[in-house]
């Protein structure tokens, strides 16, 4: 992308039925919000245009059939679908799924074709967007399907990142998923993208236990002392800033998080309840691993607010500065990390 090109930043528009599209309309109901980037909605001008008189909004936007058509300066809304959609806010719906799909699986389509720089995921509703196309927990795994790499859940905002070795796994699978190889893959995941998305040269990494106290020695479960501990000290003896096992009830209280680039928790709650209790509304989901930037707010359909006008933009807005941020990066890291003589056509 040429340095003067605006980034198109494209928008899965989630479940209708939750507060994911009063978000996207917020965001860009305020024009300064354009000087940043090219909004691209995968929707229908007909959903959108029903949104917007509910919320009674002021934005324009113009509808196109195909996301290479996009205007800066303006909304634009690919037309994903014709039909009518029955929306009815607050409720579950496999129809209303099938919609989130279909959205989700056209702007994941124009990311891998380049048509779009960035993707910005609104909340899907997990249930009901199942469905033969979509087998799967949450976004993270459908795109890395999609997109290749080693997808990692990566909680962010400026002052803490936290990634998963597990994300959306049972709590009574953990320690059997939990292996030196998983361990190895996700902190180098981790160190890669703290370099080349978010310019750290020389990440320091903090592991969290998978047992209480990090199993105090072996006395309350084996795996720290077996599994995590020695994998930890390999990394070390590769020169990578790894440190830990650390007990988790206290890591965060004592602040310790502080002193690290990173933290890597063992599974999802352990490392989204302090993420999200720090980051009041302001935190960003960022799947890292990928060859491609994808980020999305910290909450999910808010199905008890929805259609009444109350919901917060602050994470969605977050998730596209952040989203343009970390494109920035990583084209800055990129051009930076090439051959110079290759890219003045000499040979080597």
């Amino acid at each position: 992308m040429k340095q003067e090109e605006m980034i198109k930043l494209g928008i899965s528009i989630g479940d209708l039925n939750g507060i994911g599209s009063e978000i996207v309309l917020k965001t860009f109901d305020d024009a300064r919000m354009l000087e940043f980037c090219t909004p691209i909605i995968f929707a229908s001008s007909k959903i959108i245009n029903f949104l917007k008189k509910h919320y009674k909004l002021s934005l324009n936007f113009q509808g196109i059939d195909d996301p290479s058509k996009a205007i800066d300066g303006k909304i634009n809304v690919v037309n994903v679908w014709k039909e009518n959609v029955n929306i009815r806010f607050g409720e579950e719906s496999n129809e209303i799924g099938s919609f989130a799909f279909k959205s989700l699986a056209a702007a994941t389509s124009a990311l891998k074709q380049d048509k779009i720089d960035v993707l910005v995921t609104a909340p899907i509703n997990k249930s009901t967007i199942q469905s033969d196309d979509f087998k799967f927990p949450g976004h993270t795994d459908y795109l890395a399907r999609e997109l290749g790499g080693e997808s990692l859940m990566f909680m962010i905002t400026d002052n803490l990142k936290v990634g998963l070795l597990t994300d959306h796994v049972a709590l009574k699978d953990i320690a059997s998923v939990i292996t030196p190889e998983l361990i190895v893959s996700k902190i180098n995941t981790i160190s890669k993208t703290l370099k080349q998305d978010f310019r750290v040269q020389k990440p320091k990494i903090a592991v969290l236990g998978i047992n209480p106290h990090s199993g105090d020695n072996g006395v309350i479960g084996k795996e720290d002392e077996e599994t995590l501990k020695p994998t930890i000290q390999k990394l070390r003896d590769k020169g990578q800033l790894v440190f830990g096992p650390y007990s988790a009830d206290s890591f965060f209280g004592s602040k310790n998080y502080k002193n690290f680039d990173a933290v890597v928790a063992s599974y999802h709650d352990q490392g989204l309840i302090p993420f999200k209790t720090l980051s009041f509304g302001r935190g960003v989901n960022f799947t890292a691993g990928l060859n491609k930037v994808r980020t999305s707010p910290d909450h999910g359909t808010g199905f008890d607010i929805a259609g009444k006008n109350e919901a917060n933009i602050n994470s969605f807005k977050e998730a596209v500065f952040k989203g343009i941020e970390i494109f920035k990066a990583r084209e800055e890291y990129r051009q930076l990390t090439e051959n110079p003589l290759k890219k003045q056509g000499r040979k080597i």
